[in-house]
This record gives C-alpha cells, structure tokens and sequence, in this order.
C-alpha cells in the first residue's frame, strides 16, 4: 500500500522549481552600478570638484577704475586707469596642485563606493539565493509534517498508535507552519534589501538565479597583500596628505605680497592735455606675515600622515579579519556537505524504510527529516558567511573579481 509518506522523497528532490526571467549576480551588479542614488551623488562630486580644479587655475580679473577731481567742466581732471593684480610665490601653481589633488580623491571615493556597492549587491544576492533555498525547505518541511499528521491520523482510527501520536504531529505541522511564515518574511526582507540597492521596491524584483550552496574562492595571500598596498582607504590616505601639502605650499606663498601694476590717461581740462599714469601698489607684510594660517597648514598635513598609519593598521585588520572569516566559512560548509549531510541522509533514508516496515514510529522519520533539513539551513547559511566576507574583502581592496 502507498502511504502519504512516499511521496515526500519526491518532494527533497524537487525542491527548485524551473525560474522563469530571474535576475543574475551580473544583472543585479549593473543594476545597482547604474541606478545606484549613493554613486550617483559621488559621480556629482566629482564633476564638481572638475569644476573647481578649473577655477583655481583662473588668473585674477583686472580693475577698471575712473577718477573724476573737481565737479566743473572747466578745471575737471579725469583720470582712467586699468589695473592688474599679479599674484607672486607660486599661489596659483599651490592653488591647482591642492584643487587637482581633491579632484583625485573624489574620483578614488567614487572608486571605493562602487567596490562597496559591489560588495553589498554580492552579500544581498546570495542572502536572496539562501532566502528562497530557505523557504523551499520550509514548504518541504511543512508538507511532510501535514503529510505525518494525515497518517497518525489514519493509524489512530485503525487503532494501531496511541491518540498522542496525533497530538505530536499536529504540534509538528504547526511548528513547520510557523517556519514557513518565517522562511517568507526572510525571503521578502531580502528580495527589499537587493532592490533597494538601485532604489525599486522588493516587489519589483523578481527571482535571483544562482546556486546557494556555491562557495567563493580562496584569495591567494601574496595577491592580497598586494592588493592591500593600493586598497582605495590608503589611496585616499595618500591623496589627502599631497592635498595637504599643495594647502601648505599655498600658504607659504601667501606670505608674499602681489603686485599690483596700474597703467591709464589723466585728462586736464584746465591745461588741455592728456598725461599717461602708470603705477603699482605692494602690501606690506607688518601685522600680517600669515603666520597662523601656515602653522595649521603644517599640523594639518602632520595629522594626514598620522591618518595614512591609522588607516593602514585598520585596513590590516579588517583584511585579516575578513581573509579568517572566508576560511572559516569555507571549511564549516565543506565539513556539513563532506560528513553531516551525508550521515543526516543516512539516518533518515534508514527511518524512511524503517517506517515502511513497521519498525519506526512516524515521528522518528519527522525528526530525522528536521535534522536533514535544520544541516541544510546551517550549510545555507555557512555559505552565505563565506560570500558576506569574500565581499567585504573586495571591498576593502576595492577590487572587482568578476573582472579577475
């Protein structure tokens, strides 16, 4: 006779069904790369400070004065002068340099947020893979255990358990019932935190398509290494102390004085002539040398390289950190699939056909049907881990593996 029971196997297998126009790892990334609000305002960034790079190298713009002496016509004496500040000690040159430099780390921050945003689309998308590979064992579960209920129920009526057996599976269908809830909440939370990534709701994404269980690869440590001398929080680092010292350079040079060079015509309408006027004007340096505003020049380009070994030390640990974490992450997977899933399988194949012999009670097979499913989720959610971390170290390197 062929038991509610038999058909479950059929179930484990089938657990995916076909996907129809679900979206890829690399969809997902362009998506985000192309519509993402955060790299949208870091792109703007830069093309502002493409802006002010230009107006630091603009040189300043000559006055145009006009000198009216007496108010009548007769001895009026007018004077037109054009006059042009030169600007001496390297300001301009210091000005550029500094306004280049920033230019430069707008474009390295837009570096490292596409990195960032890479590694969020990375953890979000295999959170959605284990979501949905989740959910699908939850409905699996759940079938099993109505399926158990069904069949106590049957058993009861024809006398051969006692009524708490029943009990048990329907406590047992209600508890898979309540995962399931769960598994969908889980599955909606990721499908919103994917799409959010370039600003569309959880509704609007459909299914992601790739294997679950998959595991990133184990960097080489040389390659990290490195990687890591040129990751985008020490190239910023540097930039910010060469901006600090065009700053420096640029307040130095502000303790020389400009020049400024007047050239015009006086026109005398008492003596009826035209005299050219030419002259020029110096500040003198007595009561301001700029003398402040250069030792803060100096200090704050001494706190950038401070920042550059601060930054150095915290990118070490985190690249550390996150190197640990992909390994770890790894070798618990591999131990799950190589040994527990294959003994969980075991037990309950052995409970299954025990079952159909007469020889277990049916919530032996529920229970060894939980202790497959419950490794499963720990596989899912070991592997997730390992693509969490794969992706902060890209990151922190600013690198893109899907181009290496």
């Amino acid at each position: 006779m062929r038991t509610p029971l038999m058909i479950f196997p059929a179930l484990l297998i089938a657990l995916a069904p076909g996907v129809a126009n679900a979206i890829t790892l690399a969809e997902a990334r362009a998506l985000a790369l192309n519509h993402n609000p955060e790299l949208a305002t870091a792109r703007l960034e830069m093309q502002a400070l493409q802006g002010a790079e230009l107006q630091a190298g603009a040189r300043p713009n000559p006055e145009l004065g006009v000198l009216i002496e007496d108010t009548r016509s007769a001895t009026r004496t007018s004077t037109v002068q054009l006059s042009q500040a030169i600007e001496l000690g390297g300001k301009r040159a210091a000005r550029q340099a500094a306004s280049a430099q920033a230019r430069e780390q707008a474009a390295v921050a837009l570096e490292a947020k596409q990195a960032e945003i890479r590694a969020a689309v990375d953890t979000a998308f295999f959170e959605l893979l284990a979501a949905q590979e989740q959910q699908r064992l939850a409905e699996s579960s759940l079938a099993l255990a109505q399926g158990a209920a069904t069949a106590a129920e049957k058993r009861l009526q024809a006398g051969k358990v006692a009524p708490l057996e029943p009990a048990k599976a329907r406590v047992a269908e209600a508890d898979a019932r309540a995962e399931l809830a769960q598994a969908r909440s889980n599955l909606l939370l990721a499908r919103g935190r994917l799409s959010a990534l370039w600003g569309q709701g959880p509704q609007a994404l459909t299914p992601a398509e790739g294997d679950a269980g998959a595991l990133p690869r184990l960097p080489d440590e040389q390659r990290v290494a490195e990687q890591s001398l040129d990751a985008p929080a020490l190239r910023l680092a540097r930039l910010d102390i060469a901006r600090r010292q065009a700053l420096t350079k640029g307040e130095r040079a502000r303790r020389t004085p400009d020049v400024t060079v007047t050239v015009g015509a006086k026109r005398d309408a008492e003596l009826g002539r035209t005299q050219a006027v030419v002259g020029f004007s110096l500040p003198l340096p007595v009561h301001d040398r700029n003398q402040g505003a250069l030792l803060e020049a100096l200090h704050r380009e001494d706190q950038a390289r401070e920042a550059l070994t601060v930054a150095t030390l915290k990118l070490q640990g985190e690249v550390a950190e996150a190197s640990a974490r992909l390994r770890l992450g790894r070798e618990q997977v591999q131990l799950l699939r190589d040994e527990a899933l294959p003994t969980a399988q075991t037990a309950y194949d052995a409970a299954l056909k025990g079952y159909e012999l007469g020889k277990f009670a049916f919530l032996d097979v529920l229970d060894a049907q939980r202790t497959l499913f419950q490794l499963r989720r720990q596989l899912l959610q070991g592997s997730t881990e390992a693509h969490r971390a794969a992706a902060d170290l890209d990151r922190l390197l600013g690198r893109n593996t899907s181009e290496e």
